[in-house]
């Protein structure tokens, strides 16, 4: 597993596309910035912060979904990597492997980069601000790993690449999640089980980023947060094991 890892990450390094891409939205964040000058740097930061932990799972992770999952799809990857014997309990493991340290390697960059783009501009960013950015930035990616979790149960399923990344920027933007919130909204479900929409993804990220932010424990939040991706990942693995391949 770990050499298929060190091949998947050397891979995507050298994709030349993906530093026009973060570039592009560096540039963004910097022109952004650059016309807010003179508001208050550190309360800024922090809304910026709130605003980008909505939009990065989107950004950041609808790249590395495509990288890492979608692309062995059109390139029918998957049939050479069984062939060299990996199993497809492993494949579907290391894939959420990689996402989740691309995703945090990236992200531990953004909040450094968003403290920069301000301090370049004249307002220097305290440490207790740029502690609630990484608190935002932990939100994202716990969303991250948890919607390509779910997504991958449509990648191995059904093997399309188009409807794996669909469902991934589905949940991702939180299209999904407010769908069946304004589901669980509804007097049937609200007065038979109340407080669902606190159990979606995007509010277990929120009650564990609340944890961080005011340091309580939220050990249930942690708790529902791992069967999600548990039964998310056994889930694709059962699906691969019935899905054939196409070759």
């Amino acid at each position: 597993m770990l050499k298929y890892l060190c091949g998947e990450i050397y891979r995507v390094v050298h994709k030349k596309s993906m530093y026009i891409y973060f570039g592009a939205f560096a540039v963004a964040y910097l022109l952004l910035v650059f016309i807010r000058v003179g508001a208050d740097g550190a309360e800024q930061i922090i809304r910026d912060a709130e605003t980008l932990s909505g939009l990065l799972p989107a950004v950041i992770g609808g790249y590395l979904f495509a990288a890492f999952y979608t692309d062995d799809l059109h390139a029918k990857n998957l049939t050479t990597l069984i062939g060299f014997g990996m199993g497809k309990s492993t494949i579907a493991l290391s894939k959420l492997i990689l996402m989740a340290l691309s995703g945090a390697l990236i992200l531990s960059f953004v909040p450094l980069f968003m403290a920069l783009a301000y301090t370049v501009f004249g307002q220097a960013i305290p440490a207790a601000a740029l502690g609630t950015v990484y608190a935002w930035a932990l939100k994202a990616l716990l969303e991250m790993v948890g919607f390509s979790a779910i997504a991958a149960i449509v990648v191995y399923g059904l093997q399309r690449p188009t409807f794996g990344m669909v469902t991934y920027l589905l949940l991702s933007i939180g299209l999904v999640d407010q769908l069946l919130a304004a589901l669980f909204r509804w007097n049937v479900i609200s007065e038979l089980a109340p407080g669902l929409a606190a159990h979606l993804m995007s509010g277990i990220s929120f009650r564990l980023l609340s944890g961080v932010i005011t340091g309580e424990t939220a050990i249930l939040a942690v708790l529902e947060y791992a069967i999600y991706v548990v039964a998310a990942i056994a889930l694709s693995v059962l699906a691969f094991h019935k899905k054939e391949l196409e070759f």
